[in-house]
Order: structure tokens, then C-alpha cells, then sequence
């Protein structure tokens, strides 16, 4: 049973995870021991809200396939259940990610006062710079 809040759970039997051979170098082991762990989750055919199943299907994220399944592949680990443990807080932390709401912007325009205090540095700036140059005095 994977907790993502107090009133959101999803069983184990919904969350399908594999052991595969992990990438990269790994010594003697690298051929025998699958260590990474592949997790499969199927956003349509699982037990979330309605809401939350819609809201991680408009989500952008390259982990959600266009079928609607969360693929998220965990090797950070050389133990397979530190690899699967770290495949589910993933998947808890994207599930998180969609129930946080975010605050809607309120355009804001800059004060008279700080666009006063722009154009008299940019003033400054310009006067520095122009008794920088050469005159044509010479």
C-alpha cells in the first residue's frame, strides 16, 4: 500500500514493478544481478480520484506515456529494494507534485518610484561612460 496523502492510497496490486540489469559499469555483478527496478503505473485503471487521474494526464512529464502509463525506472542503488523503494517515493512525489495547487499570478506593475530610480541609474551609467571616451580636442 503506497501512501501519497491522507486520503489518497493506492494498493500494491496496481503498481507493477520489475527487477531489470542495471546500466553502466557494475564489476563481476553487472551481468548475473537485476538490481534497477522498472515501475509501471497505469493512471487509467487505477484506484485515484478522478480529479488527480485527470490532472497527471494533462501533466507534461516525459515519465507519462501517451497511453497513460507512469514509467519510472530506479538504478541509483546496488540493492534491488533500495531501487524499489526510491521507484515508489518517485512515484509518490509525482502524484504530490499534481495535488499541490498553485497560487494564481496577479499581474503587478513597477512603482512611478522604481521607475524613477531605473532611468537615473541608467542616467548615471550613461554620463560614466561618456566621460570615458575620447574627446575631439586634442
Amino acid at each position: 500500500m503506497l501512501e501519497i496523502s491522507n486520503q489518497i492510497t493506492i494498493p500494491d496490486n496496481e503498481i507493477d514493478v520489475q527487477a531489470v540489469r542495471s546500466q553502466g559499469a557494475g564489476g563481476q555483478n553487472v551481468n548475473k544481478v537485476s538490481t534497477a527496478a522498472h515501475l509501471r503505473f497505469d493512471i487509467m485503471a487505477s484506484s485515484l480520484p478522478e480529479p488527480v487521474k485527470e490532472k497527471l494526464l494533462m501533466w507534461k512529464d516525459r515519465r507519462i506515456s501517451k497511453d497513460g502509463v507512469i514509467v519510472i525506472k530506479a538504478q541509483k542503488f546496488r540493492t534491488q529494494e533500495k531501487n524499489r523503494e526510491d521507484a515508489l517515493s518517485r512515484l509518490r512525489d509525482l502524484i504530490k507534485s499534481v495535488l499541490i495547487t498553485r497560487k494564481k499570478r496577479k499581474p503587478t506593475r513597477p512603482s512611478k518610484a522604481s521607475k524613477t530610480r531605473r532611468l537615473d541609474s541608467k542616467t548615471r551609467q550613461s554620463r560614466l561612460k561618456a566621460m570615458r571616451r575620447k574627446t575631439d580636442d586634442h
